[in-house]
């Protein structure tokens, strides 16, 4: 699977996306990373420019809820990206919880997934999303 690994608008960090794509291609993945500070528009370039399967979002400054959102309802504003998968993990806020109300806005904004920082959740996800794929 393609998976085109981007961090969030607002986000500078790169060990967690280093860490991501490592990770990533341990699955047995292709990796296409955009990088760090990533906005929609930037983000929808890469997805249309790149076609992958799916769309890794990471976020650790915590404002994952509001730069995943614009990230989201963009792609989803794309007749060419309306179905591609999208997952959104790291911090969400800087609540230090997580927000149900957020990832319910999330998900109904288009998000396939918002897993946190549980990279047995994004296996879990990615190997479904495998079967899926997988003719029987």
């Amino acid at each position: 699977m393609k998976i085109l690994l981007s961090g969030t608008a607002s986000d500078s960090h790169t060990w967690n996306l280093v860490f991501l794509r490592l990770f990533l291609e341990e699955q047995g993945h292709e990796v296409v990373g955009l990088g760090p500070c990533v906005d929609a528009e930037l983000l929808a370039a890469g997805c249309l420019g790149h076609r992958p399967d799916m769309v890794v979002l990471s976020s650790v400054n915590g404002h994952g809820y509001r730069d995943g959102l614009a990230a989201v309802r963009r792609l989803r504003a794309e007749p060419a990206l309306a179905g591609l998968p999208v997952v959104l993990g790291g911090k969400l806020g800087i609540a230090g919880h997580r927000q149900e109300t957020e990832v319910t806005a999330l998900t109904e904004a288009g998000c396939d997934a918002v897993l946190g920082e549980d990279l047995d959740a994004l296996r879990g996800f990615l190997a479904a999303r495998a079967r899926r794929e997988v003719p029987a």
